[in-house]
């Protein structure tokens, strides 16, 4: 979920095009979930092969990345590490939601609301260490380099655009602002038409970016009181405090500048409290665990690879997926040959 900034963020309309030749690096979980999530059936159903083993994730990335790869993005995918300890909270909140979500969805199956079930299934998305594998296994495939962060993967990947080894980072979460990213891009892996739900129309949702300086700038803060409004909205890792949005707690921030004196604030103004933790918490987000990767090599797609991932292992329509690769490998060419042709310019 990450922290909520609303509007205060400053968005700028992106296209995949505009992003053709860069290197992006992609919060994995957060994606993942995004394709967990959102590829089902109408009554909420996960996408399954013929061994009931759901696939929504291997869909999405095939998809996805066919589409960054015709527009010549480069994608690179950064995975999750170890969690660190303060997480449990949320993980433990977030294990309570999806299994009161899968009540509401069963019981939405059985008065036959059909848009209530898909609601309520969406939020019973769960990723586990065999998908995580798989994953990998595929994005290898197509040619797409893996990172695995130590902890964080969107800290990670913020840290690289910021070592200069990528130009922007890509989640659906403004934490990557908190961790310091100086281009975030959102709605990567879900450009294209919507449905609203409830609504017979579609909205079309395009990549938008935010520059993380400027968006300081129009609030008049700096990073580390950017992430003193995380903590008072609510992160990955704490609750926020109650009752504090994203307006009021710019204008609480511009008061306390430090932690300490946002404690103290909270204590003696809002009559509540942070987490024991909380000094841990904020040096997480300003100084994350960091490992340098190696060199990032985008190979060529392995089709055999691919077919026996997607069509031998998993069901997936051989037709489709052919029709994929091909379309990638076009798109290869076509952009291998106009680099050449750069360099005579």
């Amino acid at each position: 979920m990450g922290v909520d900034l609303g509007d205060l963020a400053i968005k700028h309309p992106m296209s995949l095009e505009k992003m053709g030749g860069r290197i992006v690096a992609i919060d994995a979980f957060n994606t993942l979930y995004q394709f967990l999530s959102s590829i089902r059936q109408e009554d909420g159903t996960p996408l399954m092969d013929y061994k009931g083993r759901i696939t929504g994730h291997l869909s999405g990335l095939l998809y996805r990345n066919a589409r960054l790869l015709e527009n010549g993005v480069r994608p690179v995918y950064v995975f999750d590490g170890k969690a660190p300890a303060f997480k449990r909270r949320t993980q433990q909140a977030r294990m309570e939601a999806k299994k009161e979500a899968e009540a509401k969805w069963k019981l939405a199956l059985e008065e036959e609301r059909p848009e209530d079930a898909k609601k309520f299934a969406k939020a019973t998305a769960r990723l586990t260490p065999e998908m995580v594998v798989e994953s990998k296994k595929l994005l290898e495939a197509l040619g797409i380099p893996v990172v695995q962060a130590p902890s964080e993967g969107e800290a990670q990947a913020a840290v690289m655009v910021r070592e200069g080894i990528a130009y922007a980072s890509a989640s659906q979460d403004y934490d990557s602002l908190l961790f310091g990213s100086p281009l975030l891009i959102r709605n990567v892996s879900i450009t294209g038409k919507r449905k609203i739900p409830r609504q017979d129309r579609y909205v079309l949702v395009e990549p938008e970016e935010i520059i993380l300086d400027e968006t300081l700038r129009s609030l008049d803060i700096n990073r580390e009181q950017l992430v003193l409004m995380g903590l008072l909205i609510g992160t990955d890792f704490n609750e926020g405090i109650y009752g504090i949005g994203p307006k009021k707690a710019l204008k609480i921030v511009k008061e306390a500048k430090t932690l300490e004196h946002l404690c103290s604030y909270v204590k003696a103004r809002l009559n509540s409290d942070f987490p024991e933790d909380i000094q841990e918490i904020y040096e997480f987000f300003i100084k994350p665990p960091y490992t340098k990767p190696e060199k990032l090599i985008f190979g060529k797609v392995n089709v055999d690879s691919v077919r026996k991932i997607l069509v031998d292992e998993h069901d997936f329509a051989p037709e489709r997926i052919e029709s994929t690769l091909e379309k990638i490998e076009a798109a290869s060419k076509e952009k291998g040959s106009q680099r050449r042709m750069d360099e005579w310019f």
